[in-house]
């Protein structure tokens, strides 16, 4: 095979000179006199034993084996981008960091595998979580403090985009010992009566429970109020009260305390990817998203 003799300047100064069809303005956009740019062409027209352009006093033009070298030209430059791109991407992936914000039950329960599968990846990434609140979640997404979000609501911000991932029910939590740890199901009705722990309103859980709670013909009582899932879980252990809560916030080996679906209605939470419209993921943070897609993507319970 002949080695090619030329180098990438007298290529990028043929196809230049091509598209300008002037030596003049080919040589302004490249930063370069017009006898350099001229001689660049010449040394590229002589390896190949060709003439690409004709010339003349006001105007350049491509002769026929220029045509076709031309795509040929066009083709060899994209290819040299897209590969240089691409070991930049690849770089970018070894050495980087991701942001990534999630309410608490995600950051304790889903995350972990899926970091553990990410670190195994990519062992060189930093990764941020901040573990928030809902509202503190979207405002970490909107502000780019994080690359994405991780939460049950946001798809009716028109700046965010909502893609969802998993849905996760309702279950009522308590300890194992209680009489209804054995149960397949428990009706919201039932909750009449019964000592509840629940969480502030602060919380987003706190408004679809009261819209649920008040739709039942006996007003269920909190006993006890905790700002976050995780600190009502704690009262439950300790035997204070049942919770109303998400499943995905209660692991399935927790040793104390079980989950039993909660019905009549069945109650549903859709989590999701939150994204600012406007912003391109970096390539480490579309690597971490990619993660969460495949693991959680195909969950069961999404339509």
């Amino acid at each position: 095979m002949q080695r090619i003799k030329f180098d990438m300047g007298e290529l990028i100064a043929f196809v230049t000179t091509a598209e300008k069809a002037s030596f003049r303005l080919a040589a302004q956009a490249l930063f370069l006199s017009p006898p350099a740019l001229s001689r660049r062409v010449e040394r590229l027209e002589s390896v190949l034993g060709a003439r690409l352009l004709e010339r003349t006093t006001r105007h350049v033009e491509l002769t026929a084996v220029g045509h076709e070298f031309l795509q040929e030209a066009r083709r060899a430059l994209a290819g040299l981008d897209e590969a240089v791109q691409r070991v930049d991407d690849r770089l970018k992936l070894r050495r980087g960091r991701v942001a990534i914000a999630c309410i608490p039950s995600v950051a304790t329960n889903l995350l972990p595998p899926v970091l553990r599968t990410f670190a195994a990846a990519q062992p060189e990434v930093q990764v941020h979580v901040i573990d928030e609140s809902t509202r503190q979640v979207l405002d970490a997404v909107l502000r780019a403090e994080a690359d994405f979000g991780l939460s049950f609501t946001g798809s009716q911000d028109p700046s965010l985009r909502f893609e969802a991932l998993t849905r996760e029910r309702y279950v009522l939590a308590m300890p194992r010992s209680h009489p209804w740890a054995r149960r397949t199901q428990v009706q919201w009705s039932e909750l009449a009566g019964q000592r509840l722990v629940s969480v502030s309103h602060q919380s987003g859980n706190r408004l679809l429970l009261d819209q649920v709670m008040a739709e039942l013909p006996e007003q269920p009582v909190a006993w006890y109020e905790c700002n976050h899932i995780a600190g009502a879980l704690a009262l439950v252990e300790a035997g204070l009260g049942l919770a109303a809560i998400p499943q995905l916030a209660l692991k399935e080996d927790h040793a104390q305390v079980c989950g039993v679906p909660l019905t009549a209605p069945d109650v549903w939470r859709t989590l999701g990817l939150l994204q600012r419209r406007d912003r391109v993921l970096s390539p480490t943070a579309q690597a971490l998203r990619q993660c969460l897609l495949q693991a959680y993507g195909s969950a069961s319970g999404m339509d």
